[in-house]
């Protein structure tokens, strides 16, 4: 598998000020990532999205680390003022950005949920035709620039791995595909070893993340921690630190064949460079353990 990392992971030193997006690009390979990919890129004050996409391929380039895949939000229930046509438009332009990036697919979201004030049903099923058909719009687009769309286990309301299949077979399109993130299932209280063995036939792209667990019916422990859909609570963690079944995980995608890129999400409390380093090491050591099993 080729070990890569999100720049979301180093969203706290770019927030602080402490490291620029062009900044992680160098930083990610010094830590010993194949690639690296981008979520949701901030732009600086005076450049344009697309100027800088070109400018973070350019520095990619130099430092010698390919750019693996491109992250955006979309909401094909409720985006762009609920027109469906107009949010399909407005993601196909992030395909554009992509294209400047040089990568080979783009994941986006598909939608958080309905509305309060939506009327009528409000289950995924009712909800299916709609993102189908937006998931579609983009994925026919990207497919004439050679650039695979995908949507992410995320969100609560298409989170689960039964819903993302749901999804996925619904729009039933070559270009279309999942990326699998074997920490995320969590947050809908999908078991990750059983979720990652069902939706790894339709996986374009992997990530790797970890979490701390503690049960609902404990007291909340507080700063740092959120909830999963059914109360439970969780927290970021270093690869290898937390309740995920990585390794497990891991052995399922093997098992299936993929070698793909498979990239570190990294959404703990720990200092940034550290943990990435640490979960970069512990990542690859549980890769080789999987592989050399074989």
């Amino acid at each position: 598998m080729i070990i890569g990392v999100s720049s979301y992971s180093f969203s706290r030193l770019v927030r602080s000020g402490d490291m620029t997006q062009i900044e992680i690009i160098a930083a990610a390979k010094e830590i010993g990532f194949d690639v690296i990919e981008f979520s949701t890129i901030s732009v600086p004050e005076d450049k344009t999205l697309p100027d800088f996409a070109a400018e973070l391929r350019e520095e990619a380039s130099r430092v010698g680390i390919g750019i693996a895949n491109y992250t955006i939000a979309a909401d094909f229930l409720n985006g762009s003022g609920g027109d469906l046509q107009a949010e399909i438009a407005r993601v196909q332009g992030e395909v554009d950005i992509a294209e400047i990036l040089g990568v080979p697919g783009m994941r986006h979201d598909a939608t958080g949920g309905w509305s309060a004030d939506h009327v009528g049903p409000k289950s995924f099923a009712a909800a299916i035709p709609r993102l189908a058909q937006g998931c579609r719009g983009v994925t026919e687009y990207a497919m004439e620039k050679g650039i695979k769309t995908m949507v992410e286990n995320h969100g609560r309301f298409c989170q689960e791995s039964v819903r993302v299949e749901q999804l996925v077979t619904a729009v039933d399109h070559p270009n279309f595909g999942v990326l699998v993130d074997m920490g995320n299932f969590l947050c809908a209280d999908d078991d990750p070893a059983t979720a990652v063995g069902r939706l790894m036939p339709y996986a374009f792209h992997c990530h790797a993340k970890d979490f701390h667990v503690k049960p609902g019916t404990q007291v909340s422990p507080g700063q740092g921690w959120f909830e999963t859909r059914a109360g439970n609570y969780l927290r970021g963690a270093i690869i290898g630190h937390g309740n995920v079944a990585v390794a497990q995980c891991l052995a399922i995608m093997n098992r299936e064949g993929y070698s793909g890129v498979l990239s570190i999400e990294f959404e703990g409390i720990e200092d940034v460079l550290m943990a990435l380093q640490m979960g970069h090491d512990n990542l690859r050591r549980l890769v080789g353990m999987v592989t050399d099993s074989q």
